[in-house]
């Protein structure tokens, strides 16, 4: 059984598809843009340099493996990856779908109106070939 403590906001804000090796994968329950959220199941840890040079590593082969998923089941613009910390403390990094005219574009997601929960339907599909680019 596992130690690893998940942050109050992070639970509510997104749900957990997937443990991968380092993080778990979860999906961000803010329907508008197709968000990940990779948490290295590292607890007391907020920083990418706090983590262990080989955790650091699989962090980064993890981001590049979701990022690129991502990019194939969207077909994005642009994948925003960034860990930024300010509010959630825990280590989390967050892999974001962009494409031009969706919600906010070209400015961030994070502030910006207020979160719609998924379409069940548009979730399921989303997720599958996630996982599916995943395999």
């Amino acid at each position: 059984m596992s130690d690893f403590l998940l942050d109050e906001r992070l639970a509510r804000d997104s749900e957990c598809l997937s443990k991968l090796g380092l993080c778990q994968l979860r999906l961000s329950r803010d329907g508008r843009w197709p968000w990940l959220i990779l948490v290295p199941q590292r607890n007391g840890v907020s920083e990418i340099f706090e983590l262990t040079p080989l955790d650091q590593a699989v962090l980064t082969f993890e981001i590049n493996m979701v990022a690129n998923a991502l990019q194939k089941v969207t077909g994005a613009t642009k994948i925003n990856v960034g860990a930024l910390g300010n509010i959630v403390r825990q280590l989390h990094v967050h892999v974001i779908a962009r494409s031009e005219g969706d919600p906010n574009w070209p400015g961030p997601v994070w502030g910006f109106g207020t979160a719609e929960p998924w379409d069940a339907d548009a979730r399921k599909i989303f997720v599958d070939k996630l996982q599916e680019a995943l395999s």
